[in-house]
């Protein structure tokens, strides 16, 4: 368990307990929180442990495809279909499926889904015959998803069906104090893969780690230590190591470009905050952004426009 954190250590509590009953979890968290790390974590203290995880993200595919993705598909069901191929519902039979970012199913293909867990049974585009399958359904989403239903975008009853058992995963900059922890794990992974071995971190480098606020999370400081790794030499991860907007906040993209009145608007949020610093600092580069921010460019533009900055590059 790589936390100090009380919300953290009374969050795997709940895992350990629920993991074992074959109940649905519904897990909310900021982007790169690791939301699959807890649903893997869920299926390898479960009793499906030795059937098969799988993991698809609900907005990475268009509605058509998603729906072959999700359910299969039948021969002949589209051009293209030459045989029949079983979706990820079936893939998962008697293990787990992890559903990332459910909050961005389509309402059509939520009714389809809601079926599924209704009956334990899926229906593959283009065929006619209910195939049974045996599984356990772990989502997560970044948003409220009871507001999700008050909005219309979510249906209140698979809601209800998905979530028996929901699990909240805390932001990294709400717990500082697993910082050194998780750098001392990402440090182990990569001394075992990399030409660099890195044997500490200097005071001044695990400083500037902590003050910073992390919008992607686990996966962004994953991220910064790679770099940190190929950008510099010798056993001790140095300040210099690490990339230029961390040691030195005023090379922002604050700092870069003149406040927005959009800007100056999202000022309070820390993600939009860091999005909008991002993105002044790579001159609009969507591409570059996302990957300084440890998400993907879908990612990115999808939480630009819910934060209201789909105008800022």
């Amino acid at each position: 368990m790589w936390t100090q954190d009380p919300a953290m250590k009374a969050m795997f509590r709940v895992l350990e307990r629920v993991a074992g009953d074959d109940v649905t979890v519904l897990v909310r968290g900021e982007t790169g929180s690791g939301k699959e790390l807890v649903a893997a974590a869920i299926h390898a203290l479960s009793g499906r442990r030795k059937g098969p995880f799988r993991a698809i993200n609900c907005a990475a595919l268009p509605s058509h495809l998603l729906e072959s993705e999700l359910f299969g598909h039948a021969r002949g069901a589209f051009t293209g279909a030459v045989r029949d191929t079983p979706g990820h519902v079936q893939l998962a039979h008697r293990g787990t499926l992890f559903l990332d970012e459910v909050a961005e199913l389509p309402l059509e293909l939520q009714a389809k889904l809601l079926r599924v867990v209704e009956t334990r049974t899926v229906i593959p585009v283009g065929a006619r015959e209910p195939v049974p399958v045996d599984v356990r359904f772990v989502s997560a989403t970044h948003r409220a998803l009871r507001k999700e239903v008050e909005a219309g975008r979510f249906r209140a009853d698979l809601m209800y069906r998905l979530r028996v058992i929901p699990v909240f995963i805390p932001s990294l900059r709400e717990r500082p104090d697993d910082i050194p922890l998780l750098v001392e794990k990402f440090m182990a992974e990569r001394n075992e893969t990399s030409r660099r071995k890195v044997e500490r971190v200097a005071p001044a480098a695990m400083t500037i780690l902590r003050r910073y606020s992390w919008p992607g999370n686990v996966r962004e400081l994953k991220n910064v230590l790679a770099y940190a790794y190929a950008m510099g030499d010798g056993p001790t991860l140095a300040p210099a190591d690490l990339p230029p907007e961390l040691v030195d906040p005023k090379l922002s993209g604050a700092e870069l470009v003149s406040p927005s009145p959009a800007s100056e608007a999202h000022s309070e949020n820390p993600e939009a905050r860091r999005i909008l610093e991002v993105l002044g600092r790579t001159g609009g580069n969507r591409q570059r952004a996302a990957q300084i921010l440890g998400m993907s460019r879908v990612t990115l533009w999808r939480r630009m426009r819910e934060l209201g900055l789909a105008e800022q590059a």
